[in-house]
């Protein structure tokens, strides 16, 4: 990659700076904004506002990121989606992707606005109201500033899905966790099939064959590649 594409990446970059800390102003304490540079995913977060979610200037990329990242330029803004992190906090979030001028995702800007009590709340007035609707299941969201750990997250949530270990698991079993990982971007992730394959307790080249199974049938399912 040439000067001017990072010379250009990084005067956006630097414009989004003050917009973090004003999105994260006007909200309140109960919104953090992160914006993310994924030239480095490993130290992706280039400036942060609030603690929500516990991000540091220098951390890694979210799950959400990862997932951002396996899509490439094909990527597109996720906005208003409510997860729920792993201390319980339910959290709407929007990620915005960042575009230099041939359109190559670089970057994005997530805003992340904490909604337990208004979600409370809404389950309070609903109940008085004689509404009893359940709440609908919310997907775990990982955050995290080291990525090894967000990988390891990953993993053990999929693996889980799997109820077994890893040598409990058949052959399918073993390449629909494989290919649950890719889809979420973990192996966009330099080094992610060396610390999977650690985490599941085979070896790498085990772990390359799987990935390489896994990619192939899902480019068979889908009439092409993923």
């Amino acid at each position: 990659m040439g000067s001017e594409p990072d010379a250009e990446r990084d005067a956006i970059l630097a414009a989004l700076r003050p917009v973090v800390d004003g999105i994260a102003a006007t909200f309140g304490p109960v919104c953090d904004v992160v914006l993310h540079d994924y030239r480095n995913p490993e130290e992706s977060v280039v400036a942060v506002a609030g603690s929500l979610t516990g991000r540091a200037v220098g951390g890694a990329m979210s799950e959400i990121g990862m997932r951002v990242l396996a899509r490439g330029d094909e990527a597109r803004d996720e906005l208003n989606y409510v997860t729920r992190t792993r201390n319980g906090t339910l959290v709407k979030s929007s990620t915005m992707v960042l575009r230099d001028s041939t359109g190559a995702v670089f970057g994005a800007l997530c805003v992340n606005v904490d909604v337990t009590a208004v979600t409370q709340v809404h389950g309070l007035l609903g109940a008085l109201a004689g509404l009893g609707t359940a709440p609908a299941e919310l997907p775990t969201t990982t955050f995290g500033n080291d990525i090894d750990a967000v990988v390891d997250a990953l993993v053990d949530v999929h693996q889980s899905k799997q109820r077994g270990s890893w040598a409990e698991l058949d052959r399918a079993e073993r390449l629909e966790l494989f290919d649950g990982l890719d889809t979420r971007g973990v192996f966009a992730v330099r080094g992610a099939v060396e610390q999977v394959a650690a985490r599941l307790g085979i070896s790498r080249a085990s772990a390359y064959n799987y990935l390489s199974r896994a990619r192939a049938a899902h480019d068979t399912s889908t009439g092409g590649p993923a």
